[in-house]
This record gives C-alpha cells, structure tokens and sequence, in this order.
C-alpha cells in the first residue's frame, strides 16, 4: 500500500456521515432546501483545495462557479413558482443536517482527490469500499436498527435499495477518475446537473409538467462548466497578452532612452 491504512478508515468515517447526514435531512426539510443547501460544498471545496492542494483559481473559473451556482438558484425559483415543493417537518434541522453534509463532502472530495493523485485509484476505492462498509455496518447496527425493523421488506422496498446501491456503485466507481482528471471543483460543479437530469425524470417516467425556468437552469449550469473548465487556457491567454504588453513598454522606454 501506498497510503497508511488509517488515512482511508478517518476518509470513510467522514464520506459515510456526509451522506448519513444528508440522506438524513429529507426527512425534515424539503427537496429544495437540499438543492440549495448542498451548494455551500463548493466554496468549501474551493478553499480547502487552495489551501491544502495549492490549487490556483483564475478570474475566469469563478466566472465559471458563479453562473454554475446561478443556474441551481434558478432551479430553486422554478420551485417556488410551481409551488413545487413542502416545508417538511422540521426545516430548521434538515438545514443544519444538509450544511453539515455539504461541508463533510467537500473534506472527502479534497482528500480523495489527493489520494487519488498520490495513490492509485485501484487502492483508494479498495480501502473505501471495505472501511465504508465496516463504519456502516457499525452505526447501522447502533442508530438505525429500529428504524430497519419498521420496514416492510416486500419488492417495493427492496427495489429502492438496490436501485440506490447500483447508483452508488456507479457514482464511487467513476469519482476517482473524474478527480485525477479535472478536481475536486469540477466534481463538485458537475454534481449540480443531477438536478436537472430529475427533470427528464419527471417527464418522461411521472409524466409530470415542469415549470420552463429548468430549461434554462439546465443551460446556465452546463455554460458555467464548460467556462470553468477553460478557464485556466482563458487565463493564461490573458496572463500571456499582459506580459507582451509589458515587454513592449519596456522596449518603447528603452528606445526613448537610448
């Protein structure tokens, strides 16, 4: 192994409570608090990233994050224009469970992306696999056993379950690639999209009608990472013509010297 054992066991404890806390917050508040709420993961990631990775962020990328975060915005007023959503039964809670959940998120994304880098990928998902499944196991065991004892385990509720743990496997499967690719951000700023793909999702399998703001939420989100995944060519196009714009007052002084 590359990594200590113990650095992956404190990575799953933290990626295991981040989505605890944030499945755990549907219950008290609503879908769109969520929506909104688990955006505070990017500024989190964005600074931890810059403090501990060195990652350096041109004018241009936060360009990029900010018409990204303005096109879930628009997706949250959509809601509140179809007078889509319900305040659940304790939005205060669910609010602080979801700022909680974003927050931890963002510290397992900055940590899986420089094990990742350091690492290999093979070894990371390996050591989060089996440590997430033991830390799991554990507080399931602990905190959620009577509520697994209330389920009905007929097919209908069978079938969620596994449709959650294919989406997960998926999700854990493919994160380590996009992470040594692009980072921990462009993760974070791709995750926006999920809510727009629940719009053809209520289409085309509830047969629902969504209000048209989604449209052009959907747009703005995949503007925003296509200029902040340029943005570092834009900067340093721009950094290049500042620097031959100085090189050239220097050689006009020069020659007025001379």
């Amino acid at each position: 192994m590359l990594i200590d054992w113990y650095y992956y066991l404190m990575l799953a404890v933290v990626d295991v409570e981040a989505n605890f806390l944030v499945v755990k917050a549907y219950q008290y508040t609503s879908l769109t608090s969520v929506m909104l709420l688990d955006c505070w993961s990017i500024p989190c990631v964005i600074f931890l990233t810059w403090i501990f990775l060195k990652t350096k962020y041109g004018l241009w990328k936060f360009v990029g994050v900010a018409i990204c975060v303005a096109g879930l915005v628009l997706v949250v007023f959509s809601d509140v224009h179809a007078s889509d959503h319900e305040a659940g039964s304790n939005p205060v809670k669910g609010d602080m469970l979801v700022i909680a959940g974003s927050t931890l998120y963002a510290v397992s994304n900055v940590s899986e992306e420089f094990l990742v880098k350091k690492a290999e990928r093979v070894e990371l998902m390996a050591m989060l696999g089996t440590f997430g499944a033991v830390v799991s196991a554990c507080q399931i065991s602990i905190l959620e056993r009577n509520e697994l004892k209330s389920i009905h385990w007929t097919a209908g509720a069978v079938l969620p379950f596994l449709g959650f743990a294919l989406a997960m496997f998926l999700f854990y499967s493919t994160v380590p690639v996009i992470l040594k690719i692009s980072g921990s951000t462009m993760l974070n700023l791709s995750l926006l999209t999920s809510d727009m793909w629940a719009v053809l999702i209520r289409i085309f399998a509830y047969h629902q009608k969504v209000d048209w703001m989604y449209f052009i939420a959907f747009g703005a989100v995949a503007v925003g990472l296509v200029i902040y995944s340029g943005g570092s060519k834009i900067d340093a196009n721009i950094a290049q013509v500042a620097e031959a714009k100085e090189g050239d007052e220097e050689s006009v002084v020069n020659n007025l010297v001379q």
